[in-house]
């Protein structure tokens, strides 16, 4: 692939610039994707306080989350797509705009239609910020996909731990109202995407095509059917990732409050603890797969964590706190893996993977909650536990994706 012949070239003074900017850009992307991330982890951890200020149905709690995940999943992949041939520098502040207001209606809202309203705008927030924001950590990488994308993923699940301690610390004691100071959050991410769309604007667009040209001249020499075949094996593997995961994102504070009779507060701080570790197995899986293979990350991430699964609904307090760690730390190590793997199979397309590969993540986070709710309710939290338990075992498909470096070949740019 050759670039524009639109495309400026560079000095050598330019091109160092730019190259020790981007470490600041994946740090700022990192940032941005934690204040994102807080924000959108605050509703799951607030529903015990909206249960009972609603009276709200396990249903109904799964509801909310259906409609904040799949808003966040449907127009990532449009956006993606088409920002992979008009990069939209913007839009990143807009969509942390968005969340800013589903956090005002959020700290407002009066019923539950309202709490949909307010969940529908902090996903359609996300689904803006998520692709794009992807596909510049991905340009920024500087050939080290995994470790960028990494790097930009750990920021995100960082938020998604801190979630429940904002929640315990701020909301719960005080009251609903309290939402509005993560508004704050929101306007801090708002500057920092601001000057990264700045930098964006001046760089990437203008000078950088050249660089991300050479970036995905490495192609891969498999058939279609297999590439297709691969990524109906990725999209599998992230519906076992993603149910698990919202499984215990949404009902691991009612299973420790049902079964072993925490309050509220502490409960809260045991999902920090789970998801605070699943913010350190991301940061694991990227280097990794740069160094090892992503397949080998893959095969060890999904499949490797069933046996914790399994034992998790059979364990006491302490057993169970600690298998949550284990859980978290292996688990997480897939999603970078998979999406730059993802990436590789379809060089070119990365703001169209990466709002894929999100969107599914989100949209069936979204879908498992629902269900799982509705599941509880007819049968009990605990139940729900023991049936997700096998769902790791789905990852024995990681056995069919074929090893990218038998089938990756150098093209010139």
């Amino acid at each position: 692939m050759k670039p524009s012949s639109s495309v400026t070239t560079l000095s050598a003074d330019e091109t160092s610039s730019a190259n020790q900017t981007i470490f600041a850009v994946l740090l700022a992307l990192s940032l941005s994707h934690l204040l994102n991330d807080t924000i959108q982890s605050l509703l799951p951890s607030i529903y015990p306080l909206l249960k009972e200020s609603y009276q709200l149905s396990f249903a109904q709690i799964g509801l909310i989350t259906f409609v904040l995940q799949v808003t966040a999943s449907l127009l990532q992949p449009i956006i993606g797509t088409y920002t992979d041939r008009h990069p939209q520098p913007y839009s990143l502040p807009v969509g942390m705009g968005l969340t800013l207001v589903g956090l005002v209606l959020l700290a407002f809202a009066k019923n539950f239609n309202a709490l949909l309203g307010a969940a529908a705008l902090v996903g359609i927030g996300s689904s803006i910020f998520h692709p794009e924001s992807s596909r510049l950590a991905h340009l920024a990488s500087g050939g080290k996909h995994g470790f960028a994308q990494s790097l930009f993923q750990v920021g995100g699940n960082l938020g998604s731990s801190l979630g429940p301690l904002a929640a315990a610390w701020i909301v719960a004691p005080h009251g609903q109202r309290y939402v509005l100071w993560f508004t704050l959050l929101a306007l801090i991410g708002i500057v920092i995407l601001s000057r990264v769309g700045g930098w964006y604007q001046r760089h990437l667009v203008r000078a950088r095509a050249a660089k991300y040209a050479a970036h995905i001249a490495a192609r891969v020499t498999l058939t279609k059917g297999r590439i297709v075949a691969a990524m109906a094996i990725l999209a599998v593997l992230i519906f076992s990732k993603y149910f698990y995961l919202a499984c215990f994102t949404n009902y691991y504070t009612f299973y420790l409050i049902q079964k072993f009779g925490m309050t509220v507060p502490h409960a809260q701080v045991m999902l920090f603890v789970f998801l605070f570790s699943v913010a350190a197995g991301t940061i694991i899986g990227g280097p990794v797969g740069d160094r090892f293979g992503r397949r080998r990350v893959i095969w060890f991430s999904i499949l490797g964590v069933a046996p914790f699964t399994l034992a998790l609904p059979h364990a006491g307090l302490v057993g169970t706190v600690m298998l949550s760690v284990l859980i978290g730390l292996v688990l997480a190590s897939a999603f970078s893996a998979i999406l730059v793997y993802a990436q590789e199979l379809m060089p070119g397309k990365v703001g169209m993977v990466s709002g894929l590969f999100f969107g599914l993540a989100f949209g069936m986070a979204g879908v498992g909650s629902a269900l799982l709710g509705k599941l509880a309710d007819h049968t009990s939290i605990a139940f729900v536990f023991e049936v997700c338990g096998f769902l790791p075992l789905i990852g024995l498909l990681a056995a069919f994706l074929p090893t990218m470096e038998k089938h990756r070949t150098k093209n010139a740019a």
